[in-house]
């Protein structure tokens, strides 16, 4: 290394947050006034440590003496060998050493979108969670028209978005420089509008059709829409990382399927979920063809001998099970 020389203070994500340019050795680091770099960190001694060359011309830290002295890999030395990536800790503090001729790694593509950012899509995130809210409240609502309840209903959602994607923003900013809360807003927004027209959808069409395994399994859709929306708030914080955010949101999609299935075996013996229609649908929506009364009890019929041989094999077990005793 050849001068000038550039100490670097890290964060914890490895960014440069100060560069100090020093342009000869000794480099002295503390708080005191007549060091060269000055650090601001209540952990550091005034006189910390030195950078300077060895006897063999080669560039270390080395410890002047300081009470929390200086950490490399975990561990505290005295004096250490420092190169281009050498990072140590002194106190709080991150640190590393370059010089004017470090080669910097090449340029990095720049995929992010920032004509999709700020202010418009979050106010499209935020108009996808109010109906949201008013098609939930008005699917549930039993009394007569009640605007308080809406605009409760509007509050709340917005409030847990807001919440949200603002905790995703603040990731977004220590990991990526910019918050961009507004499309993490939009994610969010656009996730749950995605679920209720999954929800409603799969809804119609399993009445529709007669496809009662649709019922069933939708819980499984409910599983990829959230995965793919955790998914796109990774890939705004990190754009040029889209294949493993790819696999971490494929992993938790099959854990939380077989954590689902797994519970359903449990719980009802079987893999499947209950059958249920959160809407209530005209007929007029009917595709599939009705069954006939017959049709019924011929499969009455053939349910109630299916029950009469269970129960008769379960008086026999039982009555097996007291003479035992």
């Amino acid at each position: 290394m050849s001068a000038p020389y550039f100490i670097e203070v890290l964060a914890r994500n490895g960014d440069v947050i100060q560069r100090h340019q020093v342009t000869a050795l000794p480099i002295r680091i503390g708080r005191a006034y007549d060091n060269e770099v000055i650090l601001d960190d209540a952990h550091i001694a005034a006189h910390h440590l030195i950078i300077e060359l060895d006897s063999d011309g080669h560039l270390i830290a080395r410890d002047t003496g300081s009470l929390n002295g200086i950490i490399y890999a975990g561990k505290r030395q005295s004096t250490l060998a420092l190169h281009g990536n050498t990072v140590i800790r002194i106190g709080h503090t991150s640190m590393r050493l370059r010089d004017a001729g470090f080669a910097v790694a090449a340029e990095v593509p720049d995929r992010t979108s920032h004509t999709w950012e700020g202010f418009i899509p979050g106010m499209i995130g935020a108009f996808l969670i109010a109906l949201f809210a008013i098609y939930s409240t008005w699917q549930t609502d039993t009394k007569p028209l009640q605007a308080v309840s809406y605009v409760q209903a509007i509050a709340y959602t917005l409030g847990g978005g807001l919440i949200w994607s603002g905790l995703w923003a603040i990731a977004n900013r220590l990991f990526a420089q910019h918050p961009r809360f507004g499309r993490h807003l939009f994610i969010f927004g656009a996730g749950i509008a995605t679920l209720t027209l999954l929800e409603l959808g799969s809804g119609v069409i399993a009445y529709a059709f007669s496809l009662d395994w649709l019922s069933r399994y939708i819980v499984h859709l409910y599983v990829i829409a959230s995965c793919t929306m955790l998914f796109f708030h990774l890939l705004t914080i990190k754009p040029h990382h889209p294949k493993r955010f790819a696999g971490v949101s494929v992993f938790l999609m099959l854990l939380s399927s077989s954590l689902i299935l797994m519970s359903n075996e449990q719980k009802l013996g079987r893999l499947t979920s209950e059958a249920f229609m959160s809407v209530l649908l005209p007929p007029a929506i009917r595709i599939s063809p009705d069954h006939s009364t017959d049709e019924f009890m011929q499969n009455v019929s053939a349910m109630k001998a299916r029950l009469d041989i269970e129960r008769t094999k379960k008086v026999k077990d039982d009555g097996s099970d007291s003479e035992d005793d």
